[in-house]
């Protein structure tokens, strides 16, 4: 049944309240503990007995952080690295061009420095070597070091780390494991297929972090004392953020401590990129996720590879300060080159069908380093998987993105595995890919069929889960502040979204070039403001711009605004429907 009679909104969804037993569990939540309804019912969401919520609004890093040797070959991994550095080795890092492997490598870095040694950072080139270990790349490596740690990377590296020969090779990842492992001294990956799976919602940085753990504990055994991990834990959170990890067990402590940790810019790499972004109030996990994120994203798409991973490691602020500058300048060049390729990608897939269980577009030249965001749009736009292809010189290199309980990594190494791909691999939520562009039309049928296997083709247009009611006068500081201790909110852990039923639009106004500012209260009632944003690129803008005094049913979620050392509440406006009568 619809949530207040909305079967089809402005945006064509159908609205969903919570399930009966949901709200059950609220009411005894708030009966139990005395938190305030709207909390209670994301406690009741997350199944939190009455009797752990004082825990769950507290996670402590002490008690949700795992014992890192329930990782396979940890600890092998942590005496490899310890005899590098008394023994004076020489070190190379090897990472992936993304936020996760960034920020892997800056903790190795940050670590290896306060322990008086240094490490070669090397990044592939998107482009010219693509994901992952290449055998040239880790040749050279050996050449010249005794040790190579891969980070984000590598559990499907079989020939590279043949490759290198003569440097013991340690890998620290998260992707799906295949049957064999690449002969490496250890391969600590939680997604191992001889993994139990407990710990498969770590990201790389989260992996790298339990063997940072690892060597404290080794270091203490030998008598002698290491780095404060504590205060590694921003790059931790920024990693996990970004990489859409879902932020439950040990990931929520860590986006929680994390967020702390930054917010007193000690880092002068984040604190430039702060700054750089124009951030003015204390970071959350929405800065994390798509403002520092997307920057430090831009040097591995467009640009210098290592740019990102130099920043966070960086101790200079003059150098952080030019490192911030320009990955600011090549994410406003990557935003002008994913609009370009959205737009051919969205026509190309709308006229291919984008109901199928596989929603798919490839073109001539499209970057690739903005084809994984293009597909998570179009994978948005009809809820379905997606993969978006550039092709250049008869090779296509893909990006693909999922949705819930559709495994795309699994069945995208499974084509690797019968021909149809040069290689491939990820994750369920996402995975990237190359292939030749003759058996492009086949390897997409064949994935397409995999994948409806799966159930993909059942899924529908996607509808709006809402948390229940609010009037704008229960909308406070006070409220959102609690509402926050229910954080960190992002993958797996979604933010509440609320309705206010019955509102008149007080005020409208066009900003910026799509978005929409707007206030609205019920009759004689408080009002509150709202922001929509790319409200004017759908059918809101011009909806609620144009109200004509109609009344709306208004969702989204609650966030704290400032202004000025001023805070007040906002919603962030995500749809609407006219209310009946």
């Amino acid at each position: 049944m619809s949530f207040l009679g909305v079967e089809q909104s402005l945006t064509g969804r159908r609205w969903v309240g919570p399930p009966l037993d949901v709200a059950r569990a609220a009411e005894a939540i708030t009966q139990q503990t005395g938190l305030p309804t709207p909390v209670a019912s994301i406690l009741a969401r997350r199944q939190v007995p009455p009797g752990e919520a004082a825990a769950f609004l507290a996670p402590s890093l002490r008690e949700l952080l795992p014992d890192p040797h329930a990782i396979k070959d940890m600890e092998k991994a942590a005496l490899r690295v310890l005899a590098a550095v008394t023994g004076r080795e020489r070190i190379a890092i090897f990472a992936d061009y993304d936020v996760d492997g960034g920020a892997s490598a800056a903790l190795l870095i940050v670590w290896l420095r306060q322990m008086g040694r240094r490490a070669t950072l090397y990044i592939p080139d998107r482009i010219d070597e693509g994901y992952g270990p290449n055998d040239a790349a880790m040749a050279e490596l050996a050449r010249d070091h005794d040790l190579i740690v891969c980070v984000d990377c590598g559990t499907l590296s079989h020939g590279p780390v043949e490759a290198a020969r003569g440097a013991d090779v340690v890998i620290l990842d998260h992707h799906l494991g295949a049957e064999t492992l690449p002969a490496a001294l250890a391969v600590v990956n939680p997604n191992r297929q001889d993994e139990s799976g407990d710990l498969a919602h770590l990201c790389a940085a989260g992996v790298v972090f339990l063997l940072l753990v690892e060597l404290g504990r080794q270091l203490r055994t030998a008598g002698k004392s290491g780095p404060d991990l504590m205060a590694m834990l921003d790059l931790v959170a920024l990693a996990t953020v970004a990489d859409v990890a879902p932020l439950i067990g040990v990931n929520r402590a860590f986006v929680r401590q994390g967020l702390r940790v930054m917010a007193r810019r000690e880092r002068v790499g984040l604190a430039a990129l702060a700054d750089a972004a124009r951030m003015d109030t204390a970071p959350t996990s929405y800065h994390l996720g798509f403002l520092l994120g997307p920057r430090v994203n831009a040097g591995g798409r467009i640009g210098a590879a290592d740019l990102g991973a130099r920043l966070l490691a960086t101790e200079d602020p003059h150098e952080a300060d030019a490192l911030a500058d320009r990955l600011e300048n090549l994410n406003t060049e990557r935003r002008e080159i994913e609009a370009s390729v959205r737009a051919a990608a969205l026509a190309q897939a709308e006229a291919r069908g984008m109901d199928s269980a596989l929603v798919w577009a490839a073109g001539p030249g499209w970057h690739p380093g903005v084809v994984g965001i293009v597909a998570s749009r179009l994978k948005d736009a009809c809820n379905r998987p997606s993969i978006v292809i550039g092709v250049e010189d008869g090779i296509g290199k893909g990006s693909g993105r999922s949705i819930a309980g559709i495994d795309l990594g699994g069945a995208i190494q499974r084509l690797a595995r019968e021909g149809l791909l040069i290689k491939g691999g990820g994750h369920k939520m996402a995975a990237g890919l190359t292939v030749a562009e003759d058996k492009l039309e086949a390897a997409m049928a064949r994935l397409a069929e995999l994948l409806d296997r799966q159930g993909a083709h059942l899924a529908g247009p996607r509808d709006l889960r809402l948390d229940g009611m609010l009037m704008p006068g229960a909308a406070t500081v006070d409220l959102i502040s609690q509402i926050e201790q229910a954080g960190p909110y992002g993958a797996g852990a979604a933010a509440p979204r609320y309705v206010f039923a019955d509102m008149a639009i007080r005020f409208a106004k066009r900003v910026g070039e799509s978005h929409l500012k707007l206030s609205f209260g019920a009759t004689g009632e408080q009002t509150l403001d709202a922001i929509c944003f790319s409200a004017f690129d759908g059918p809101l803008g011009a909806a609620l711009s144009g109200h004509g005094g109609g009344h709306f049913h208004l969702a989204g979620r609650l966030e704290l605004n400032s202004w000025r050392g001023r805070q007040s509440v906002q919603l962030r406006l995500e749809d609407a429907a006219p209310a009946e009568g």
